[in-house]
């Protein structure tokens, strides 16, 4: 068995650098790719700007001052200040594992920033990985609540150096006078462990797969409620919160090697979580009446993979972007109790013959894990429906916007004010998560009147569904799109100035987007 067991590892080493090249919207990978030119703005009277470059893989930003923020940079685990348009310290340095989509990856300022001096972090902590003769079960469940130097101090790369729950969302403490950030408590640790081509769960059909370390999410945002809202993806697990009853593999057997399908610590994957500032669960969120102490802290769930969420500042409502598999990508208004459908929907529940048709025939024809290939996929409407897991107050909710075939959006953020003209004040701004499409793109969505649902005046976008005809294609899109070439997004901000932020992980750089004349 220990021969059975590292013949697996090596084999699952080689194939895990192979799935990083491929992987359409990895970070890693895709870091490595710069688009041909600097970026440019579509529309009249708006012009971009460097705000800052040299920068290393830069995931997620925010602004401590008028002319101040913090970025930070997905694979060193550094937090640096940005003043006037320069690095000027490192004030935090993480131990991160930086493997595919983790790292560092989100930050949040306290909503009384900065007389709360609070500074929350999405971060992927490091262990040491397992031994070869058994890689499919870490050496640690969790890193120290404390990141202490010497203990997970170093970053790594090794795909299987992270603990079963690695993902994380820390308190720290901005001190002015030293320009540091200090560690001050942990308020959650979340699913990152994934190698899930071992022996456990039996005849579970995903022998020999790689190991991975995608879906991580990594985005965090406080409400207008005051609460703090935390994405992650599904990690590959295939349980209730995917819609899936009784797991990939039937009544009686686990999700996987930690259990399952049933949601605790283990397996808090493809949701939205809804926090008070010290990581317990509001009172009033939708499944706080739920036995289970893991699910009262969900908002919503059924959700693939997420680079990209944002409040709105006029009407406090929480919007995401969405990545599909190889279709239909989404753009969201998120509502309590939301079950986004996944993994027995994705798009409008109109359109799953075309979702089956693309996950069958198209782009390896997997969902990532084997053990629910898209064959599983339902034949109608009405069968994807009742197949669906809604916890008690759940409701499954329609997209506000998809594309029928792939295009990767990355960040997303809002037009606050009227200082890049009138016509683009509370505009929801969505980046890409591959350099693919023109560069890296940026469209720009109007909202309705109410602000609940994307305006469109392209008479083909009447249905909210962009056919665009082949994975990465703009058709139907040209409308929407308000700029190129920024690369991967990660994160689009209005700043202090009404200036519109753009962070461009590819590029290494933030941009600046304001009005020319």
């Amino acid at each position: 068995m220990k021969q059975s067991h590292a013949f697996l590892f090596r084999l699952a080493a080689v194939a895990a650098v192979a799935s990083c090249v491929l992987m359409t919207i990895a970070y890693t990978s895709l870091s490595r790719v710069h688009a041909q030119t600097g970026p440019s703005m579509l529309v009249p009277n708006l012009a971009v700007r460097t705000a800052v470059s040299g920068l290393t893989q830069p995931t997620a930003m925010a602004f401590i001052g008028p002319d101040q923020f913090l970025i930070l940079e997905k694979a060193s685990g550094q937090v640096k200040l940005v003043s006037n348009g320069a690095v000027t310290k490192t004030v935090l340095d993480l131990g991160v594992n930086n493997t595919s989509e983790r790292g560092l990856l989100g930050i949040a300022l306290h909503p009384n920033f900065p007389t709360n001096r609070g500074v929350y972090l999405y971060w992927t902590c490091q262990v040491s990985p397992p031994d070869p003769s058994d890689p499919f079960h870490p050496t640690a469940l969790e890193c120290p609540d404390s990141p202490a130097p010497g203990i997970n101090g170093a970053d790594s790369s090794d795909i299987l150096g992270v603990p079963l729950r690695g993902n994380r969302v820390d308190r720290f403490n901005w001190d002015p006078a030293a320009q540091t950030l200090s560690w001050d408590h942990n308020l959650i640790k979340l699913h990152a462990f994934q190698n899930d081509g071992g022996p456990e769960p039996p005849n579970q059909g995903d022998l020999g797969q790689p190991a991975r370390g995608n879906h991580n999410g990594g985005v965090i945002r406080f409400g207008a409620d005051g609460k703090l809202y935390i994405i992650i993806g599904d990690n590959g697990r295939r349980g209730q919160l995917q819609n899936l009853l009784f797991g990939p593999t039937g009544a009686g057997v686990p999700d996987d090697q930690f259990g399952g399908p049933d949601p605790d610590a283990n397996h808090l994957t493809g949701v939205i979580l809804r926090l008070n500032e010290d990581g317990s669960a509001p009172a009033d969120n939708p499944f706080f009446a739920n036995s289970n102490a893991v699910v009262k802290k969900v908002f919503a769930y059924g959700v693939r993979n997420s680079f990209g969420m944002a409040v709105d500042p006029y009407s406090g409502n929480l919007w995401t972007q969405e990545n599909g598999d190889d279709s239909f990508d989404e753009i969201n208004r998120v509502e309590a109790g939301m079950d986004g459908g996944w993994i027995q929907i994705i798009g409008p529940v109109s359109r799953i013959a075309e979702f089956k048709q693309i996950e069958t025939t198209m782009f390896g024809s997997n969902l990532q894990q084997l053990r629910w290939p898209p064959s599983n996929i339902a034949d109608s409407p009405q069968e994807a429906l009742s197949r669906l897991v809604l916890l008690p107050g759940a409701h499954y909710k329609d997209p506000e916007f998809s594309w029928k075939y792939a295009v990767a959006p990355g960040g997303i953020g809002f037009v606050l004010g009227r200082a890049l003209g009138p016509q683009y004040e509370g505009g929801l701004i969505v980046g890409a998560a591959t350099p693919n499409l023109a560069g890296g793109y940026l469209f720009h969505f109007n909202l309705t009147g109410n602000r609940r649902k994307i305006g469109v005046d392209d008479p083909r976008l009447q249905d909210r569904v962009a056919d665009n005809t082949a994975k990465f294609d703009p058709t139907e899109s040209e409308s929407l799109m308000f700029g190129r070439d920024f690369g991967v997004t990660t994160d689009i901000h209005t700043g202090p100035n009404g200036n519109l932020f753009v962070v461009s992980l590819s590029s290494g750089s933030v941009f600046e987007i304001y009005r020319s004349k």
